[in-house]
């Protein structure tokens, strides 16, 4: 995320930390760059190589009492030091509250510092939670995404191919929209992509004939989440008689977004084709393959070992002369 600042962190943010503004407001302006977070404690003992200053620091109770206990030039110092490497800004917890000439070297060096009711685990947890949702790397497509059975199934194709009429044919199921048209999608780990919906949009939706719906309000809360994993691409085609389509399952198709390969399903569209329920296969069938079951694969071994035994009995028989 571009030009995060401190001011817009601290006011959009202040409350689910518990924050209070220790010092002046000139520290506000300061630009957050990163999602990580650090702990100074080696940098208050005069050991500052290696000291990342572009993080976040947070300061528990510990360095808080050690602190305390140096005296005012040797604070100053440690003050001076630390601020001058311009980091982007500090919280305390447990609501202690830094010694003046802490908080008055943080000025001069236009750095903010916080103060936080949480304690330091719960504080550190929290603040690294939401920095790298903030910071996770993230991209815009034209789908809808829909919670079947607990799996994440994200429709794509062309405008119009029927991805919201599917969608609401599941809501009324029993399964639940996450966002229709606009998807934000974010990298929150190496394997992990979650999706939401845009901000403005909501859980609104658009079903071509009628107008724009709100499924919150016509289906209720339970019809609804507000974010959700993707773990398979369902991708629509309007049905061909020239394209070739899956027929076994053997062979796995897959598909890359933010750098993460999902299971990707290309189900070509025709009159009277029932796509909920295969929708609804498709979440199933997910689900056993994550628990090591593909049926594909067993009924393709399965067939094999019966022509192998085949072979084997005619070649004996053929063979047999008694």
């Amino acid at each position: 995320m571009a030009n995060l600042t401190v001011g817009k962190f601290y006011k959009e943010r202040k409350d689910i930390f518990d924050l209070t503004l220790l010092n002046s407001e000139i520290g506000l302006e300061r630009v957050i760059s990163n999602s990580e977070i650090h702990r100074p404690g080696l940098a208050l003992t005069g050991f500052y190589e290696r000291f990342p200053s572009q993080r976040a620091q947070i300061l528990g109770e510990t360095e808080m009492t050690f602190l305390k206990q140096l005296d005012q030039d040797t604070l100053v110092k440690t003050a001076e030091k630390v601020f001058s490497s311009n980091i982007p800004f500090m919280i305390t917890s447990k609501g202690i509250t830094p010694p003046i000439d802490f908080l008055t070297a943080a000025d001069k060096y236009k750095t903010a510092i916080f103060s936080s009711r949480l304690t330091t685990s719960e504080l550190t947890n929290r603040l690294s939670i939401v920095l790298d949702m903030i910071f996770a790397p993230s991209t815009t497509l034209h789908g809808t995404l829909v919670d079947v059975y607990g799996v994440g199934l994200l429709y794509t194709g062309k405008s119009g191919i029927g991805k919201s009429e599917i969608a609401l044919d599941l809501v009324e199921r029993g399964h639940r929209l996450v966002a229709d048209d606009v998807i934000k999608v974010f990298r929150k780990s190496p394997d992990l992509l979650i999706g939401t919906g845009a901000e403005l949009l909501g859980h609104h939706m658009e079903i071509r004939g009628i107008g724009i719906i709100d499924v919150e309000k016509l289906f209720g809360i339970r019809a609804i989440r507000l974010q959700k994993r993707i773990e398979v691409e369902v991708h629509l085609t309007q049905w061909s008689d020239d394209m070739e389509y899956e027929r076994l399952g053997i062979e796995d198709h897959q598909t890359t977004m933010l750098g993460i390969n999902i299971p990707q399903v290309n189900i070509p569209i025709s009159p009277g084709k029932n796509i909920t329920v295969i929708s609804e296969v498709v979440a199933m069938n997910h689900m056993l393959k994550s628990y090591g079951e593909n049926s594909a694969a067993d009924f393709s071994k399965r067939l094999s070992e019966r022509l192998q035994r085949q072979t084997m009995i005619k070649n004996y028989l053929e063979s047999d002369y008694e």
